[in-house]
């Protein structure tokens, strides 16, 4: 993991990969639980059953639920210290090239792709790839925002 200090040490990030996170499971329980929180209980995401004869031979992750697990997936990638605040500033390109089935285990590789400054801060836009151990695409693809101020 990289440490940096301050909005230097963010600056001096620019363009560099940033790192690997964990692995991490994905297990039903999990699925179940986002299903819960959002209301989106389609069969190919919580009905075990089901899913055997569907199209992925099992269930599958939401992908918003991949999506949602990028904080905890990169966080052993870069500490930030010194700074005030840091704030979700939203995405920018979202992709799913390929589901994540109930089992798989998921990881982030971040690479950061700019660092602007802004007034009291810097805006930073690091592109976050979720892969799954042994398959040739990605879970997820995306740009993560974010702002740190001083």
């Amino acid at each position: 993991m990289t440490t940096v200090t301050g909005l230097e040490g963010i600056r001096a990030l620019a363009g560099q990969d940033l790192g690997t996170g964990d692995w991490m499971q994905m297990t039903q329980e999990r699925i179940n639980a986002f299903a819960d929180a959002t209301g989106d209980h389609q069969w190919i995401h919580v009905d075990v059953e089901r899913a055997k004869n569907g199209p992925f031979g099992t269930t599958i992750a939401h992908g918003f639920l991949t999506l949602s697990l990028i904080p905890t997936l990169s966080r052993g990638t870069t500490r930030i210290e010194g700074v005030r605040m840091a704030i979700n500033y939203g995405l920018n390109r979202v992709r799913f090239p390929a589901p994540v089935r109930v089992g798989a285990r998921i990881r982030a590789k971040v690479k950061n792709l700019s660092i602007v400054d802004v007034e009291g801060g810097v805006h930073v836009v690091n592109e976050v790839t979720v892969e799954i151990e042994g398959e040739a695409k990605p879970a997820c693809v995306a740009e993560q925002v974010a702002r740190y101020y001083a």
